[in-house]
């Protein structure tokens, strides 16, 4: 049960960062609103599978 509170902690390090990196890198050209949503979508992307794998490899451990 507590390997879904980690997993719940990633994915929302993940929208986090992902705003903020699409705050930084497309904020100008698209607007900030409209990059941070694309940027919290695309950063949880790659925060699924990677949290995944790892809870997967703790319940092994």
């Amino acid at each position: 049960m507590i390997y879904l509170y980690y997993f719940l902690v990633a994915l929302g390090g993940g929208l986090v960062g992902g705003a903020i990196g699409g705050i930084i890198v497309g904020g100008k050209d698209l607007g900030f609103d409209l990059a941070a949503m694309l940027g919290s979508f695309y950063g949880i992307l790659p925060a699924i599978p990677g949290v995944a794998l790892a809870v997967l490899a703790l319940n092994f451990l």
